[in-house]
């Protein structure tokens, strides 16, 4: 199953599963187009069923799952991919749309595992995987809701590897850099070492067949992001906003 299938890296990985010859379970709020990639994807010869949904919706992620389940089998692979990104000034600082991305990036994935989760431990088998980004690693200037969303996401990713890696559940955390998407399409800042949807797709199920627990690429951005967490407070905010970080 593939959360936020109806575009960017979601749309993308699907393509590469199908390709691959797995079932896929496409979940988006988006039915056009959910329903037209599982067109395309039966078209070549694969399998793949659109799931209306909303992910901030407990009960539509669980039906979701459930009928999924009961159309294809037990989901083998989950990945919690569905994301939003809202810049929110500090003058017009919104608690709702802060809300909103919460509720999309970290409770969106925490539903779906909820529902996956028992039966995975059960069979003693299957692998959980979050997108998460590399922007979890430290908060910039605008978009800290959408670093706390994927700041929490790492969190719990991490505990739940840690109680369940001995129970046949594999757990993986995958952190992108900028990434061409239509989220991204709306950035006003710079974006190095910027990758096409398709290019991350197949990083990202490689990383996945590896059985990597952490997964942050490309290497480039990720070193980065390593030295960028090594600045201090002053140096960093000051850069941040004349370079003119935004998602």
């Amino acid at each position: 199953m593939v959360t936020g299938a109806s575009s960017g890296i979601g749309t993308e990985l699907v393509r590469e599963l199908a390709r691959s010859g797995t079932r896929v379970a496409l979940l988006a709020r988006r039915r056009d187009l959910i329903e037209a990639l599982a067109a395309e994807v039966a078209a070549s010869g694969g399998s793949a069923i659109p799931l209306p949904c909303d992910v901030r919706d407990r009960v539509a992620v669980h039906a979701a799952i459930a009928e999924a389940g009961q159309r294809l089998g037990p989901v083998d692979l989950l990945i919690a991919n569905a994301g939003v990104g809202h810049s929110i000034p500090a003058e017009q600082f919104d608690a709702p749309l802060f809300e909103d991305t919460i509720r999309t990036n970290l409770l969106g994935a925490v539903y779906a595992v909820e529902a996956v989760l028992p039966g995975m431990l059960a069979r003693r088998s299957g692998h959980i995987v979050g997108i998460s980004s590399l922007a979890a690693y430290r908060g910039f200037p605008l978009t800290y809701a959408y670093g706390a969303s994927k700041a929490g996401l790492n969190s719990f990713l991490e505990g739940l590897r840690a109680e369940i890696s001995d129970r046949g559940v594999r757990v993986t955390t995958v952190c992108p850099g900028f990434v061409r998407t239509p989220m991204t399409a709306k950035n006003r800042g710079p974006m190095p070492f910027l990758l096409d949807a398709d290019d991350a797709a197949r990083r990202i199920l490689r990383a996945i067949r590896n059985g990597r627990r952490v997964y942050n690429f490309p290497w480039q951005m990720a070193a980065l992001m390593a030295i960028v967490r090594l600045l201090p407070g002053r140096l960093l905010d000051a850069g941040t906003r004349s370079a003119g970080i935004m998602e």
